[in-house]
């Protein structure tokens, strides 16, 4: 038999049992197999395969990283199960047939692994390698990625407590007092996951001479640490936005909403990487810096199920009500007027002239009050428009 000296086989590849699995998380099984193929057959001492995982940021200014273990687990997968082994103790690996070793480990308990992650300056990333040995050549190694994601209930008690903050700033010109901006805001509830909508209900109000723009947006901060030293990137993921807000007048939000979009959850129990969310609502003023509110954000991955949230919400209502007690509800209308068609068709005044001010304090002269000449009145034939069609938008309002 003529044994193959090529460095490369002509398959060397790690398949997972489940390809069309995305991810995994603590205490799940993860399997696969080695799969070796020769053009010619070849000579093997050992097949081993490891899994890692850790978090690493690399310090660009004085050219090293810094690394965290998560995951550490090594397998030696029995070539003799399946290959002939010769009198030096070697196996004899045929060409022309596709060989598959198995091997198979479960993933640490809860709490020990942290989310995959991928950023700018660092990242947490788990992989399988495996390592072949022959003898008198270089080891042959190939390696593939997979995914872990941990579980995040945002079904906890303070995740489903409402979070709210206000702030305000005053506004100069030249350095001559130019009034004041000011922010009230709340939300519902702290946790949130993908696709779900976030209501905000907030305040605006406006005593300086220019035109504020109120918005919102969820952003998030990605923090490296190395060396005690930390470098903090902050992303804008979407926004809102709010109407106009001239001099003087106030505007509120009840009830306006910012859709989740597509995340990774938030990353906890790192020591070198975090990734925290928050909804920043701000006001944009013209020739000065923003008025920042920001309120926190976790974004998980099991949805809100509303079953236990009856509790956090009555006591969020009577936390918020002294504070949001003077937001009228746009959202509900007065019940509707009486209908056109109760109003008698012959209804006239009972002379030219109708008493409209009787305490007017104008021209003492004029006894009888400020009145005006009643024009005739034209009733519509038709019925006019269904009082559903009233504009729900909400009105500037001027600030007392």
């Amino acid at each position: 038999m003529v044994l193959s000296s090529v460095q490369k086989l002509k398959l060397f590849a790690v398949r997972l049992s489940d390809p069309s699995r995305s991810f995994y998380s603590s205490g799940d099984k993860l399997s696969g197999s080695v799969q070796l193929e020769a053009d010619q057959p070849c000579r093997l001492s050992r097949l081993c395969v490891t899994a890692a995982g850790c978090a690493r940021v690399q310090h660009r200014k004085k050219n090293r990283s810094h690394e965290v273990e998560y995951l550490k687990y090594e397998e030696e997968l029995r070539l003799e199960e399946q290959l002939e082994a010769d009198s030096d103790g070697c196996f004899l690996l045929p060409a022309g047939k596709v060989f598959s070793f198995q091997f198979g480990f479960e993933l640490p308990p809860p709490g020990r692994l942290v989310s995959s992650y991928k950023g700018k300056f660092g990242s947490v990333r788990y992989y399988i390698r495996a390592l072949l040995q022959r003898p008198s050549q270089q080891v042959l190694q190939c390696e593939r990625e997979f995914e872990v994601e941990e579980p995040l209930d945002i079904n906890q008690p303070d995740l489903l407590a409402p979070a709210a903050a206000s702030k305000h700033k005053k506004v100069t010109c030249m350095f001559i007092p130019d009034g004041q901006v000011s922010i009230s805001a709340q939300i519902e509830r702290k946790g949130f996951c993908e696709g779900e909508d976030i209501s905000i209900n907030a305040k605006f109000e406006n005593t300086c001479s220019r035109i504020v723009v109120p918005k919102a947006a969820i952003i998030a901060k990605h923090s490296y640490v190395a060396d005690g030293h930390s470098k903090v990137l902050q992303q804008k993921l979407s926004a809102v936005r709010g109407n106009h807000i001239i001099s003087g007048m106030c505007d509120m939000w009840q009830g306006k909403t910012i859709r989740v979009p597509k995340l990774k959850p938030t990353l906890l129990g790192c020591d070198l990487i975090k990734v925290d969310y928050a909804l920043m609502i701000y006001l944009h003023i013209p020739g000065s810096e923003k008025l920042i509110l920001e309120l926190p954000l976790v974004i998980g991955t099991v949805p809100f199920s509303g079953v236990g949230s009856r509790t956090s919400s009555m006591s969020s209502q009577v936390g918020s009500q002294s504070s949001w007690a003077s937001f009228p509800s746009f959202s509900s209308f007065p019940s509707a007027p009486p209908s056109y068609s109760n109003i008698h068709r012959d209804l006239r005044v009972d002379g030219p002239r109708t008493p409209l001010l009787n305490d007017y304090d104008g021209d003492e002269e004029e006894e009888d009050g400020l009145f005006m000449t009643a024009p005739p009145m034209h009733y519509p034939s038709t019925s006019p428009p269904a009082y559903s069609q009233v504009d729900r938008e909400s009105p500037a309002l001027p600030v007392f």
